[in-house]
């Protein structure tokens, strides 16, 4: 099967190799857009019903409309994923201010310019799946809410990447971001879960945090499994006197965390992870 990447803009879907945009986009300009990751199974968008409701409320926040309504939406990624030549893989529906001339002025700008690509997914990698990654608590903040809500999933994430950079120097998989009082938000791209006794716990949009999709799966997965949650500011202590701790992404899905800032977890992949691991992949294919 191809694996070459496939993409629909201007009203056609083309190789995303024959994709372009203007340089004068306010998306690329200024970050000014919003955009959802979705993965694909069985040729089928997973959970798409909820990303496209978030994409549809971050773009209200930042006063962007859409360029095509929500059934518009739908019936678009499931016509790209119809026609991308492999049963799984990745969605990355983008929308931005469109075109402008250059300052900030998002009314200023034409109409906003709407892409959908589909491509291969690179998983995490085994070893990260059976041994956990190893993580630090980054001393970039995460912008506090008050300024930017993180429910927004605007494309800029210059924050996380000043994050993930210290994550790179420190010669770790992923950085775990604070927000200004010192309490626990999330992951550079990713939600942070952790079981103490038994129970699991959750970070809420309040303190900083996206609300993830995958997340909000991840919990009700456990609910109706008999684990309890807890939706609720956590420390540094949290994680660090934890029996296990884990990360949740659309592309990621679940990974094991074996170590933050030099402090191991006796049992990596633990219990807990292990059964939500199991009823999330069950998930994705019913």
């Amino acid at each position: 099967m191809s694996t070459e990447a496939i993409c629909w803009i201007n009203n056609k879907i083309i190789p995303l190799k024959d994709a372009t945009i203007s340089v004068m986009d306010h998306g690329l300009l200024y970050g000014d857009g919003v955009f959802e990751g979705i993965r694909f199974y069985n040729n089928k968008a997973f959970l798409l019903e909820a990303h496209i409701k978030r994409l549809n409320a971050s773009a209200k926040a930042l006063a962007l409309k859409l360029p095509k309504s929500i059934n518009e939406l739908t019936a678009l990624v499931t016509a790209l994923v119809n026609a991308y030549q492999n049963e799984s893989g990745y969605i990355r529906l983008i929308v931005t201010r469109g075109k402008g001339p250059l300052g900030i002025n998002p009314a200023l700008c034409q109409e906003p310019e709407l892409i959908i690509i589909a491509s291969p997914l690179s998983m995490s990698d085994e070893q990260a799946q059976t041994e956990g990654i190893r993580t630090i608590t980054a001393s970039t903040r995460r912008i506090p809410a008050d300024c930017l809500d993180p429910r927004i999933k605007s494309l800029n994430y210059l924050n996380a990447i000043l994050a993930k950079i210290e994550a790179n120097n420190a010669g770790v998989q992923e950085a775990i971001m604070l927000n200004q009082q010192g309490y626990v938000t999330e992951g550079s791209v990713d939600n942070i879960f952790i079981v103490s006794d038994g129970e699991l716990y959750t970070t809420p949009s309040i303190d900083g945090s996206l609300a993830g999709i995958t997340r909000q799966q991840i919990l009700k997965l456990a609910n109706e499994s008999g684990i309890k949650t807890h939706i609720e500011t956590l420390a540094v202590y949290d994680i660090y006197a934890a029996d296990e701790c884990f990360l949740t992404g659309t592309g990621a899905e679940l990974i094991p965390v074996n170590e933050v800032d030099g402090r191991k977890y006796a049992n990596c992949p633990g219990d807990i992870f292990k059964q939500l691991k199991a009823l999330y992949k069950e998930s994705c294919y019913n």
